[in-house]
């Protein structure tokens, strides 16, 4: 009797101090109405969140508790920039099973155009030798979400590669089909562009020619959005299909993120095949804030910190603290505002991922311009997120030596 009275005891104390029995969606304070609202009417907004914990166990293990809310991995939303976080660390996975003696991260890549529908790439500006890389892909892209870096590693990647890649891992939800920014045909995306990687000193180190990918990568159902769409200036009344557009479910990319983080929590076919030092450059740079980057240079005032950090920073400009890191991919497009994070506070010792979605397009109209981003999308993400942290705040901090580990990817004063 004794001993059951004891159980009881612990479990009442894990119940009364745990996240893990916490329903985080349900009774949200006044202090975050936009967040009410758009909870209150999840189909209106096509809202998905999740969100969860993280528990280091004293011997290391690692787990998580996950907290979905309206989560739905079928229905179709269009992914818009998120999809260039997997793609990214794609092309650092490919570049290390290359093997070839010399090939790395910084070696110059050039990219050539054998098609009229394809441009070459041959310098860049923002990199300190004026020369393209992958490395300086990714930055660009985790720092400012650059479309072009996209581009130039979807085409040296191709749709076959990718997304056979993030099926081997798990990530079965997922199509990532086309360039972005560039009016392409779905044939068109299926074609790559020659690419040559050389030495500094000029030497070739690897050529890739052009290639083709056979099989069409489609999203099931033949998914359409809104009533109506703008094309080239002229109003077509009817959805707009997006069969062969991006997909990207929000579970698949909160997955990528922990995958990312925290890798030791997959099996080993289920990670990105990358080294510890590409893992720690891709953590940097996710966690990085535009003006804290060299080549490329980003400056204010178009470069703020919350630039690319949507969860609690999402509507303010002002310089962000540099204890709190927010390690993540954003995307907005369509009426869609999405964000995959993971979120850290090294002072406090808080930790939490954090993935959502959602649609803010009244006029169910695209490509008019007349979205709610501003009035209900970031406002959304910054309610969210601030949410979460103070409800962190609340529970016992983390495990202070993960945290330890990652405080020297970042200037924290």
């Amino acid at each position: 009797m004794k001993r059951l009275l004891n159980l009881f005891t612990i479990l009442f104390f894990i119940h009364c101090n745990s996240p893990q029995v916490t329903e985080p969606f349900q009774d949200i304070p006044d202090t975050y109405p936009t967040l009410q609202k758009v909870l209150s009417n999840p189909e209106t907004y096509q809202v998905q969140i999740l969100f969860s914990t993280i528990h280091h166990g004293e011997s290391g293990t690692l787990s998580f508790v996950d907290f979905p809310f309206n989560l739905n991995d079928e229905r179709y939303f269009y992914p818009a920039s998120t999809v260039k976080l997997p793609v990214a660390v794609l092309a650092l996975e490919w570049l290390e099973a290359q093997g070839i003696a010399g090939l790395s991260a910084e070696s110059i890549m050039l990219t050539d155009s054998v098609r009229p529908s394809q441009f070459p790439a041959l310098v860049d500006s923002t990199a300190a030798n004026l020369m393209p890389s992958i490395a300086h892909y990714v930055k660009k892209i985790l720092l400012v979400s650059d479309n072009d870096a996209y581009n130039r590693l979807y085409e040296l990647l191709g749709q076959e590669y990718i997304n056979e890649q993030l099926r081997t891992k798990g990530l079965m939800h997922t199509v990532i089909n086309h360039r972005l920014s560039l009016p392409m045909s779905e044939e068109e995306n299926r074609h790559y562009n020659p690419i040559r990687f050389y030495a500094e000193n000029g030497e070739l180190l690897h050529n890739v020619p052009a290639r083709h990918t056979n099989t069409v990568y489609a999203n099931a159902g033949n998914p359409t959005i809104g009533r109506a769409y703008f094309q080239k200036g002229t109003l077509v009344d009817e959805p707009m299909d997006f069969t062969y557009k991006n997909k990207f479910a929000l579970s698949d990319l909160h997955g990528v993120v922990k995958r990312i983080v925290f890798p030791e929590a997959f099996s080993t076919e289920e990670q990105f095949q990358i080294s510890e030092e590409t893992r720690q450059f891709v953590l940097r740079y996710m966690g990085m804030l535009p003006g804290e980057s060299d080549f490329p240079s980003y400056e204010l005032p178009d470069y703020y910190d919350s630039y690319s950090k949507f969860f609690k920073f999402g509507t303010d400009k002002s310089p962000m603290p540099k204890h709190i890191r927010i390690l993540n991919k954003t995307g907005w497009a369509y009426g869609h505002l999405l964000d995959g994070a993971y979120f850290v506070d090294f002072k406090e010792g808080v930790e939490f991922l954090v993935s959502a979605i959602i649609y803010v397009n009244e006029n169910e109209t695209l490509n008019d311009d007349t979205y709610e981003y501003e009035t209900i999308g970031l406002p959304f993400f910054a309610e969210l997120g601030d949410y979460l942290y103070q409800r962190q705040l609340n529970f016992t901090k983390t495990n202070k030596s993960h945290l330890n580990s990652l405080k020297g990817l970042f200037v924290l004063e």
